[in-house]
């Protein structure tokens, strides 16, 4: 039983690390997935890279064409808006949601958070972790804090989608600077401010989607069903 439970467990560890490759655009949107290529880079064998495959192509991130091979999905802006949609809803109602005395641990944890954003050498997967952790420190506030695993597991399109707006902009300053707005409001209890601040931050987004689908089309899906040609793996530089 023992070793069943380390297979399953290791199974669970090359899906989470496929997925992040996927989110973090180390697997490019349009790249073509090779199992054996895969397989060998983990130090694995071919069936947990397929199961795993499987499970990120149930959850959008991965397309299967039969007799052509496996392949990340592009950018989808349907999903990148459905999870903009459940998000935004989500986090406002938090903010909705908050007590009148706030946990003064939490805030400063929010607090030490907004001063880490603003680091000069602050690298971009840096900036994403401390992005996810402060909205999620916002909905603790409010009670919420366990929420965030269910929005942040639907969100893989949108995640793709805010990690290009990351590397076209020069610095994340001003996602920080909407960051600390927000808290700034929530602490001042002036709940109006805060959902305004939060609402126009989250949708930004949409802008960033707009901009790098002028210049590169090719990251992101269309209406249009096209059968990729198949060629090497791409790796986000």
């Amino acid at each position: 039983m023992a070793q069943s439970n380390g297979r399953r467990t290791s199974r669970r560890d090359i899906y989470l690390k496929l997925r992040h490759l996927v989110l973090t655009l180390e697997l490019a949107p349009g790249a073509a997935l090779s199992e054996n290529e895969l397989a060998a880079s983990l130090g694995v064998s071919r069936t947990p890279v397929r199961e795993s495959l499987i499970l990120l192509a149930q959850e959008g991130l991965v397309q299967v064409f039969p007799k052509i091979g496996s392949f990340v999905s592009r950018v989808d802006p349907a999903q990148v808006a459905d999870a903009q949609f459940l998000r935004e809803a989500v986090e406002l109602a938090s903010l909705d949601d908050l007590p009148a005395r706030l946990d003064p641990e939490v805030v400063g944890e929010l607090r030490d958070n907004l001063d880490r954003q603003q680091r000069a050498d602050l690298g971009l997967e840096e900036f994403f972790a401390l992005d996810e952790a402060f909205h999620q420190g916002l909905m603790r506030l409010s009670g919420h804090g366990n929420v965030w695993t269910t929005v942040a597991g639907a969100k893989g399109h949108l995640d793709r989608a805010r990690r290009l707006g990351l590397h076209e902009n020069v610095s994340p300053a001003v996602f920080a600077t909407q960051h600390r707005e927000i808290l700034d409001a929530v602490v001042g209890g002036d709940a109006p401010l805060a959902r305004t601040a939060m609402r126009a931050h989250l949708r930004a987004v949409f802008n960033d989607i707009e901009r790098i689908r002028a210049h590169s089309p090719e990251l992101f899906a269309t209406d249009a069903t096209t059968v990729p040609v198949r060629r090497n793996i791409v790796v986000w530089e």
